[in-house]
């Protein structure tokens, strides 16, 4: 597969077949991706990955938290508290595209809750893999763990497989932090499901849009 049709046909995918992932494959795949840049080569990444009966038991305790009524601990804010637009708007379209192709109306509140929730079952993936980063880290080596998930969900392209970046799931980080055991001094930065796609599901059809180039990119000299 060539880097272009693997940026191009990377999706979010929010419904996915229960065939398992090969174990050699991910390691393969999280191993390359440590290529990835990352400033002063720091390597700032710590990367968890489960399936089977230990991704089991994370999710059924994430459904009784969430059957419990507990609220949100974040992590940090996922996006900032005021969104002007235009981010504002393409947030807002981006989800009103999915739950359109859902079928589900902007008024059906605990229908949206429910398909939401989803995200805690990682949409059926049978794999999950998970970034932490330690809290000393700043926003340059935040920059680093994403272009460490971009490769590892390009590379999962290459082997035919998809993914959904999950940033929810710092929304209970003591619960995956304790599933992790992951230390004191470390924070949970994103979740990920990882899978084969379900080509049936409309959700899966959904291809967000992209601003145009001169929107966003100038030029100079060139």
């Amino acid at each position: 597969m060539q880097v272009q049709e693997a940026v191009t046909s990377r999706r979010s995918i929010r419904a996915f077949l229960s065939t398992p992932v090969s174990g050699d494959v991910i390691r393969r795949v999280v191993a390359t991706a440590a290529r990835a840049p990352s400033g002063g080569n720091l390597q700032p990444w710590h990367i968890d990955v489960m399936a089977g009966e230990p991704l089991d038991a994370l999710k059924a305790t994430m459904q009784q938290h969430l059957q419990s009524g507990a609220q949100p601990t974040w992590a940090y804010d996922v996006y900032p508290k005021t969104l002007p637009s235009p981010w504002r708007d393409r947030r807002f379209k981006v989800g009103e595209d999915m739950y359109a192709r859902l079928g589900i109306p902007r008024d059906d509140k605990p229908a949206r809750l429910r398909w939401f929730a989803r995200n805690y079952e990682l949409f059926g993936a049978p794999m999950a893999l998970f970034c932490s980063v330690d809290r000393a880290m700043g926003p340059p080596q935040w920059a680093d763990l994403g272009m460490y998930l971009q490769t590892v969900m390009l590379l999962l392209r290459e082997e035919g497989l998809d993914s959904c970046a999950q940033e929810c799931w710092a929304a209970y980080p003591d619960v995956v932090g304790k599933a992790l055991s992951l230390p004191a001094g470390r924070m949970l930065f994103s979740g990920m499901s990882i899978g084969f796609r379900d080509p049936s599901h409309a959700v899966n059809a959904l291809v967000a849009d992209r601003a145009p180039l001169d929107e966003w990119a100038q030029f100079r000299g060139v």
